[in-house]
């Protein structure tokens, strides 16, 4: 399952090198464009676009923390977005609705200061998350990487809909 680690000469961690993985994807995408295949054969052709999709799909699974986090604790045989996994604490419940209401009020009243604020909020509350499931993996608690991955979807969805409102 540590396939785009591998791909990318990585280690199976959720701390990584984000310049190495770069590098790596640069390479990678540059090497097995389809156009370098174009006189080849229709099956080098096929498998050109077929290890062009994967270096993309591995790409973006590691750049994103969440998506990293995800992809090591189902190497793990832990679905953190398996649909039986809907609880929350209360805590988080209360200020997810908090954020939700803000985001409303900010969007009706057109008010860009406010959905910056929130914004920056967000920003911020993602990386302690980060730190939060760097210290989970590192210390093998997995149960609780998975319930940080779930709480990481909602601030991703959470900032895409702000983004989209500013």
């Amino acid at each position: 399952m540590s396939q785009y680690f591998n791909l990318f000469q990585l280690p199976a961690a959720f701390d990584l090198d984000n310049g190495q993985l770069e590098q790596t994807y640069r390479v990678l995408a540059a090497r097995f464009h389809p156009d370098k295949f174009a006189a080849a054969s229709a099956f080098e052709q096929k498998q050109a676009v077929m290890m062009s999709a994967t270096i993309n799909e591995a790409y973006y699974t590691l750049k994103n923390p969440i998506d990293r986090a995800s992809y090591l604790l189902k190497a793990r045989n832990i679905d953190a977005d398996a649909p039986e996994h809907t609880t929350f604490a209360p805590e988080f419940l209360m200020q997810q609705m908090e954020w939700r209401e803000t985001l409303m009020d900010a969007q009706m009243e057109q008010n860009q200061a406010a959905l910056a604020a929130l914004d920056e909020e967000i920003r911020n509350e993602q990386k302690s998350l980060f730190a939060a499931l760097s210290l989970a993996f590192q210390e093998e608690d997995y149960e609780n990487a998975a319930q940080l991955v779930r709480q990481g979807r909602f601030l991703n969805k959470l900032r895409s809909e702000i983004t989209a409102a500013l």
